[in-house]
């Protein structure tokens, strides 16, 4: 009994022991040495599969050191260890199944494995089903994206396994996800990938559509009699209709070697001048070869001798289109999973639609905030005051400058446009009231020297603009917690400057409400607007409420400037691309009516993406179509959107 005992307790040791050698790592490297040591990208890919499979336990940690360059092999043995360099010419050599030190060899003695580029990409795949379970969560989210960037089927499996014991709920996700992808493009069970694609349904993801637009592509195909069994048929084509002539399908029998090719004209021509005998072409004199019909008669009686071959006729071609079929084959095999994922791109494409409409609506509100940033200061201006001020869009870019002087010397970006925005405000205020007081106030009810005079100052202050700071664009950083955009889904974004600037044109609008309807100025802006002497004769200053009006709407432009500068390129020229839709914003909307520069702004925005997106290539385009229908609106309705009504609008 004994030695039975023991006898078993020998076998069993045995076993674990054999065990244990099946799980070593370095017999899977000897087996493929040549391959190994070679690293070629054709034919490394199966010996990865096996390394990765092989069940060891060392199988991740040598695919590691594989992909960092840090494998060697002994020549002597030809044995792999893991090298760490101990100075310029030796290398410590460690085992990698037991993690003992094997020794100290010089570098002569030692072939290093440096894989290619081609050759990491082909471990990392490999390695994915070890970092999908890897306790760093760096890892796991590493080997996702290695999966999403290549995927394949051998990947499905790990990564379901590795889902439901996943504690990270943002990669849990990205596993549930990822696992829908992969079954629809890999899964051998056909109501899986049904399930999946309408899972998907509903998901505007790039890489959902991309995963689905292989399975729906279509191969053109030609048989004789009937469609073959065994393909997935997406439609039956008629020759001779709109999408798919009788030419065309007469080539693809060509293609197939199913037909003889069509001569053309100058196959006919070359053939004929290569059977030139004694002056004739088949007994027809060359003189008389004038004519289609003379060369077609030449062509048939050398063929009829065999020396070219035959002409197609019209009859031929319709005989040879009528004894086969055309049709469109699926590149996907089963027709359950191309419906499903024909009705899910139609589900997802409808989506997209609509998405993208509402993306072009956000646009559109972005550039109409902008617009109305830009034209708000000049309502005030030309809209209250009837001043054409042509230096409007110099003192947007004065307030740009402003911001950009205040972070040369406040670095915290937040903090500096804290600060630029009252300094904006006050630099730009100063500069308004300075030229009102010197120019504009002399030239009231003369709008072409108002006009004139502005255009000059313009000039004076682009060049003062170039002589301080240059020609070369400044930068207005915007703050941190401005950088990257409000992602809806993959289709529908906004930057959060954008929305910044939507906020910041909403507010303006409240200030300017409040200032023209709740305060003294407001009040006696109004009345000095409609009917200055009546306010003189009522104690109102009109040449002082004239000069804080003026220095108002140059102040809010120097704010708008601040905020335009945070996207835009700050040089002397950044007013000249406001100016114009400025003018255009206030005249549309209706002048001196604040909710009519509302209008207009959003009229102008909505329309510029509207022709933008009709043609996207040309932006130029869509600026000068919006100018021929700001043209062709003011012939319609001069006095803008909302136009004044009263004495006001007599004035």
């Amino acid at each position: 009994m004994i030695r039975l005992y023991f006898a078993g307790l020998a076998f069993l040791l045995s076993c674990l022991t054999a065990t244990a050698q099946d799980a070593n790592i370095q017999p899977i490297l000897q087996e493929y040495q040549a391959e190994i040591a070679k690293s070629s990208r054709k034919t490394i890919g199966p010996v990865i599969d096996v390394i990765a499979s092989s069940g060891s336990p060392q199988a991740q940690l040598m695919l590691e050191t594989w992909a960092a360059k840090n494998m060697w092999m002994r020549k002597s043995d030809g044995l792999f260890f893991v090298g760490e360099k101990t100075d310029t010419k030796s290398y410590l050599l460690t085992d990698f199944d037991s993690g003992d030190v094997v020794g100290s060899y010089p570098k002569s003695d030692l072939k290093q494995l440096k894989p290619n580029s081609g050759v990491r990409a082909m471990i990392a795949t490999a390695l994915v089903q070890f970092q999908l379970m890897d306790p760093d969560a760096a890892k796991r989210q590493d080997a996702l994206t290695s999966i999403q960037r290549d995927p394949g089927p051998t990947l499905l499996a790990p990564l379901r396994a590795s889902i439901y014991s996943e504690p990270d709920p943002t990669l849990k996700a990205q596993k549930q996800r990822l696992e829908r992808l992969l079954t629809i493009g890999y899964d051998q069970d056909t109501k899986a990938r049904v399930a999946a694609i309408e899972d998907m349904s509903g998901d505007l993801g790039v890489d959902v559509r991309a995963t689905l637009n292989p399975l729906v592509a279509k191969t053109l195909n030609v048989a004789i009699g009937g469609t073959p069994t065994g393909v997935n048929v997406a439609a039956l084509l008629e020759p001779g209709t709109d999408q798919f002539s009788k030419t065309d399908a007469y080539d693809l029998l060509v293609v197939e070697g199913m037909a003889p090719a069509l001569i053309s004209s100058g196959d006919m021509r070359s053939a004929l001048a290569a059977n030139i005998e004694r002056g004739r072409v088949g007994g027809i004199p060359v003189a008389q070869l004038d004519t289609n019909a003379a060369r077609k008669a030449a062509y048939a009686a050398l063929a009829d001798a065999g020396k070219v071959p035959a002409l197609i006729t019209p009859a031929d071609m319709d005989t040879a289109l009528a004894s086969h079929v055309f049709f469109e084959t699926f590149a996907e095999p089963s027709a359950e999973v191309t419906t499903a994922a024909t009705d899910a791109l139609e589900t997802i494409n409808l989506k997209v639609g609509l998405n993208q409409t509402l993306d072009l609506i956000l646009d559109a509100l972005s550039l109409a905030s902008i617009y109305f940033l830009a034209a708000i200061g000049l309502a005030i201006t030309f809209g209250v005051m009837g001043v054409i001020n042509m230096a409007h869009g110099e003192f947007i870019m004065m307030g740009a400058y402003t911001g950009y002087v205040v972070q040369q010397i406040i670095p915290d970006h937040t903090l500096s446009i804290i600060v630029a925005t009252p300094m904006a405000f006050a630099v730009t205020f100063a500069a308004g009231v300075a030229m009102e007081r010197l120019v504009i106030r002399w030239l009231y009810d003369r709008p072409l020297e108002t006009l004139l005079a502005t255009f000059g100052i313009s000039i004076a202050l682009q060049q003062l603009a170039k002589n301080i700071f240059g020609t070369q664009a400044r930068p207005l950083t915007a703050p941190g917690w401005l950088d990257g955009a409000l992602v809806v889904n993959d289709v529908v974004s906004i930057s959060f400057i954008r929305i910044a600037i939507f906020i910041l044109a909403l507010v303006f609008l409240g200030v300017f409400l409040f200032i023209m309807k709740r305060t003294r100025l407001g009040l006696e802006t109004r009345a000095v607007t409609q009917n200055p002497r009546m306010a003189a004769s009522m104690g109102i200053n009109p040449g002082k409420v004239n000069m804080l009006t003026f220095g108002l709407g140059s102040g809010i432009a120097g704010i708008a400037g601040v905020a335009i500068g945070l996207f835009a390129k700050v040089t002397s020229e950044l007013g000249n691309d406001y100016i114009v839709q400025s003018f255009m914003t206030v005249v549309v909307g209706g002048v001196g009516n604040i909710w009519g520069t509302l209008a207009g702004a959003a009229m102008i925005g909505f329309f510029q993406k509207g022709i933008e997106w009709l043609n996207p290539s040309n932006t130029l385009a869509a600026q000068t179509y919006m100018i021929v229908f700001i043209i062709i609106f003011i012939q319609f309705r001069p006095r803008g959107i909302i136009a004044l009504k009263g004495r006001a609008a007599g004035d």
